[in-house]
């Protein structure tokens, strides 16, 4: 199946200037940079899910502070007023 993608011209002068840089054929630099956008979103993902999942868990698990106790340590950190 062939897909066929539109660019502005300014994204193809850039990617067959980077495909030029490389030696290589402009299909393959397209192909190769999507196929590494696609690995890093679907890493992300499931990065970010992970993240999420682990917060649930300290939460249930009572590992939480108020949000107080938070915001104070944020101003000491970062020597922010309170108001």
């Amino acid at each position: 199946m062939t897909i066929i993608v539109t660019l502005t011209p300014e994204l193809e002068a850039r990617l067959r200037d980077k495909a030029a840089r490389q030696g290589q054929d402009v299909n393959l630099v397209a192909s190769e940079l999507l196929a590494n956008v696609l690995e890093w979103e679907t890493q992300d993902s499931e990065e970010a899910i992970k993240g999420i999942q682990q917060g649930l868990d300290d939460f249930d698990a009572g590992r939480f502070r108020s949000f107080h106790e938070f915001a104070g340590e944020q101003r000491r950190k970062y020597n922010l007023p309170t108001y």
